[in-house]
């Protein structure tokens, strides 16, 4: 069944506790930490005493010690860090430590068995899933483990050397965790196994490049289980900031692992992973096969506009409405307005009741500042911008039900509306506060429009509201040297009169609102970590008005001269472009019964979507529909930095569709490093490694082999088919992953669904290369008929992945990227775009250009010259060298050209 481990075998007797005795002593006992590497427990009703030896270095410890922090509170312990030679077991020939002496006198040596009893003692019921666990660990995960730390630790190799040994056991991990609708292995809470398994990975999955990026599930359990402070205070003890290095005492003395040897460390499926489908799967797959088309449900008419159905799955999604006053980049796009697209597309094709919308964030400083900058009026520069918008989206083939803005008479309707409601039932506090005023622009400062120092840990570029450094909210007067971002001048601190949402009176309802929403949702663990975090430190009334004109009026006497802070009404937006969509909006936003909301945003939201305009909505008591499944990325960045308009760094949204690449490469390759679990980057050389291995290569490949046999062999008529048992087993095998793909994409995992996709059309073009349909169709009749059977089936799996693709929308035919190509828009978007003008197209004048010019042209070909050179000293590529030569010539020209100097092609050696 899908979601079930069936990999393992039982647990053999002697391996469990007896836990009621277990659990009535620790009911008496409690745990009192020091500091330092030595730190008694103090205890108080028992006569024993429990002692637990670890050593610095010795990898065992790191779950022994994350686990004694688990139980901590329910047993007494005295922990002492001792030499690696020690002896504390009398009994044994060679020293060995993790060792935990029970208050008995007997001893535990095991480090599963040592975690195992701590568990034990907190409480734990003992469960088979997380015996499996444990046995695999034992049998499968410890020798690949300890031949991959082997030969990096002790023979000091790199890269597939390393990762070979485990990649298999990572992606089983990694499989496990995705199948499950649960974030940890057994659950939705750590268990003994997570622990046990986090304990033997993290001396080497610490170092990001033996974590694969497609591994995105492991990453985040992994980073999950890390950032726990039993695990981190393991880490310190027993790694000792040393990281992997700190185990080369205790490898040094194991002996050199055999593990691995004449066995296949490829990621690929191999034919006995793939012989593992049972009888009743393979049934299965048959049977849903031989139903076909029929058994499908009619489809479901078009809608305009799409309402609620009562009955029926009603699913509202939204993407973080962007700022009007700048253009998108990649990061931006994939974090909202693609991955919302992508669920959106998925949603309809399951005939789901769907609603999908968007706008521009209009209001605010940032609008009014733009619009100074260009000579504009503040609605001028929205009707301008909010066009650029429309158009990249449009490009990048968003499928919007509505693409709307915030600067409507609806959105000022609502917003006052709510406000009013929130004031009359008492959740709205006055009060005086001191606020940065810039002199020279005669203006109060918006926190996103101050920068300084963060006073928490010195960040040079923190914003007034928070640092993105340490990610700590902010008082912009808290900012240790100030600066305007719009003149730069240094602002004072005058006190303003404004309105507060009264969050600490609403703490209440928003927390009993979780516990009932969070259990059963899809919210990315990022915006639960955000928001807990949020909750931890104790919510504070939050200033829900600016001195500003650009904004929604405040009708409150008294304030006539102040707007609605933008973060009070951007998310309200939601609201009045779905009024401006349908009169009857308020049948998905006042729904909370009959409406699934999922809303798409980058991390950096998830506090006014998670806490401030839910707490807004509750205290209204106006039955406003909350979101269901809060799903967030975290940051992608551009190469090794950031995006940046200001220095011509990353790729733009207008920029893309001049790049000569489709709109659906550019979608493959941000939804395929889709940062889900962690940072991603865009890379150049790796867009291009994708595309044409994986899009064109496998995807693309397949479709189009399968697309040309049914045109060239069949007419275009899909043949009869005579399934084999190989057919079956593979009917099997593209259902399982199916399956998979259908719980990922469920729960907006869009990365690891794409995976699944190519998965299949892996599938796919091995089945028609062990066939090999193209020689059958020239053999025997029994032949031809193998020939149409393997053509029918691969079409039809084409078929499948051309409805399956819905974040690419496919087509046979793919591009493929060239490495001079790339080079090109490298060099292009790596901020020297900024600062090298375009050499002209067709007519060259021989014309001087600034001395400015000029050294940024002599720096070119010097660093040029010296990446030619490095090539010819490494004998590299012929074809390579000379692609590099072309672009030092090149250089060469433009630089004689703006020296006002003839150029002169050098003459090579004559070819006889």
């Amino acid at each position: 069944m899908m979601g079930e481990i069936v990999y393992f075998r039982n647990p053999g007797p002697g391996n469990s506790f007896s836990r009621n005795s277990i659990s009535r002593r620790a009911a008496r006992q409690s745990l009192i930490p020091l500091a330092g590497d030595r730190f008694r427990l103090h205890q108080r009703g028992t006569h024993g005493e429990m002692r637990l030896f670890v050593s610095e270095g010795a990898p065992g410890s790191l779950p022994v010690l994350a686990a004694a922090g688990r139980a901590q509170g329910r047993v007494e312990l005295l922990i002492s860090t001792v030499g690696p030679e020690e002896c504390v077991v009398p009994f044994l020939t060679r020293p060995k430590v993790p060792v935990l002496q029970l208050d008995s006198g007997n001893y535990l040596f095991s480090a599963s068995a040592i975690c195992r009893y701590f568990f034990l003692l907190s409480g734990w019921e003992q469960d088979d899933l997380t015996n499996q666990w444990l046995e695999w660990e034992a049998t499968e995960l410890q020798p690949a483990l300890s031949a991959a730390l082997y030969y990096l630790v002790v023979q000091g190799k790199k890269g597939e050397d390393v990762l070979g040994p485990v990649r298999r056991a990572l992606t089983h991990i990694d499989h496990s965790l995705s199948r499950r609708s649960c974030p940890f292995l057994a659950g939705e809470t750590e268990s003994l196994a997570d622990i046990v398994l986090w304990g033997a990975l993290y001396p080497l999955l610490q170092d990001p490049a033996y974590l694969p990026e497609e591994l995105g599930t492991l990453h985040s359990w992994f980073q999950t289980l890390s950032s726990q402070e039993p695990c981190q205070r393991a880490v310190e003890t027993v790694l000792k900031q040393q990281g992997v290095l700190a185990l080369r005492p205790y490898l040094q003395k194991q002996p050199q692992p055999s593990f691995l040897e004449g066995r296949a460390v490829s990621n690929e499926p191999e034919e006995e992973e793939l012989a593992t489908l049972s009888e009743e799967e393979i049934a299965m797959a048959v049977a849903a096969w031989e139903k076909g088309l029929g058994s499908l449900p009619p489809l479901r008419p078009q809608q305009n506009p799409v309402l609620p159905v009562a009955g029926e799955r009603n699913v509202l999604i939204t993407s973080a409405l962007p700022y009007v006053n700048n253009v998108p980049h990649l990061g931006n796009i994939i974090g909202c307005v693609l991955s919302a697209d992508v669920f959106a597309r998925y949603s309809r094709l399951r005939q789901w009741n769907t609603l999908y919308l968007c706008g521009t964030d209009e209001y605010g400083t940032a609008t009014e500042t733009k619009a100074m900058e260009e000579g504009l009026t503040p609605q001028e520069i929205c009707d301008k911008y909010h066009a650029v918008h429309a158009d990249i989206y449009r490009w990048f083939n968003i499928s919007f039900d509505i693409f709307g803005r915030t600067t409507t008479p609806q959105q000022t309707k609502i917003t006052q509306d709510i406000f009013q409601r929130l004031f009359t039932r008492g959740f709205v506090l006055q009060d005086t506060v001191e606020q940065l005023r810039c002199e020279h622009c005669a203006r109060f400062l918006a926190d996103r429009f101050v920068e300084g120092v963060c006073p928490f840990c010195g960040y040079e570029e923190a914003r007034g509201d928070q640092c993105d450094k340490c990610g700590k909210l902010i008082n912009a007067i808290e900012l240790k040297k100030p600066q305007c971002k719009v003149c730069r001048s240094c602002p004072v601190v005058k006190s303003s009169r404004h309105l507060f949402l009264d969050l600490p009176k609403l703490e209440k309802r928003l927390e009993e609102w979780l516990e009932k929403t969070l259990p059963g949702s899809d919210w990315t663990p990022n915006a639960r970590f955000i928001i807990r975090s949020w909750l931890r430190d104790g919510l504070k009334p939050r200033c829900i008005t600016r001195d500003l004109k650009w904004g929604t009026p405040v009708p409150l006497e008294g304030f006539e001269d102040k707007v609605f802070y933008v973060w009070f009404d951007a998310t309200i937006g939601y609201l009045s472009i779905t009024a401006n969509y349908t009169d009857q909006w308020e049948r998905w936003w006042k729904n909370p019964e009959q409406v699934s909301l999922y809303q798409f945003m980058a991390k950096d939201n998830v506090p006014f979507h998670g806490l401030v305009f839910p707490c807004s909505a509750l205290g209204t008591e106006d039955n406003y529909t909350l979101v269901s499944h809060l799903i967030a990325t975290e940051y992608l960045n551009y190469e090794d930095g950031k995006f940046s308009k200001s220095r011509g760094v990353g790729v733009f949204g207008d920029m893309a569709q001049n790049t000569g690449i489709p709109a659906d490469i550019w979608r493959f390759y941000l939804l395929y490093i889709r940062p889900e679990g962690q940072d991603t980057a865009f890379s150049w050389t790796d867009m291009l490694l994708k595309n044409n291995s994986e899009l064109l290569n496998n995807l693309g490949n397949f479709i189009n082999r399968a697309g040309m046999f049914v045109s060239k062999f069949f007419g275009c008529f899909v043949p009869e088919m005579v399934l084999t048992s190989d057919d079956r087993r593979l009917l099997a095998h593209v259902t399982l992953e199916l399956q998979h793909y259908h719980q990922l994409l469920e729960k907006a995992r869009i990365r690891d669904a794409l995976r699944s996709i190519l998965t299949i059309s892996r599938h796919g073009n091995q089945y028609i290369q062990v066939n090999e349909p193209w020689k059958r169709i020239k053999g025997s009749e029994a032949d031809r008929q193998r020939a149409g059977t393997v053509t029918g089936l691969a079409v039809n799996i084409a078929a499948l992945l051309s409805i399956g693709t819905v974040g690419l929308r496919v087509s046979p035919l793919f591009q493929k990227l060239e490495n001079d190509q790339i080079e090109s828009l490298r060099q292009r978007f790596g901020g020297g775009q900024a600062k090298v003008s375009p050499k002209p197209a067709v007519v060259e004048t021989v014309t001087t250009a600034g001395p400015q010019q000029v050294q940024v042209l002599m720096d070119e070909v010097t660093k040029q010259g010296n990446i030619v050179r490095e090539l010819k000293a490494q004998k590299a590529d012929k074809n390579q060298v000379a692609a590099e030569v072309a672009k030092l010539l090149d250089l060469k020209k433009q630089l004689a050209l703006a020296e006002g100097k003839p150029f002169e092609t050098p003459k090579g050696k004559k070819k006889r």
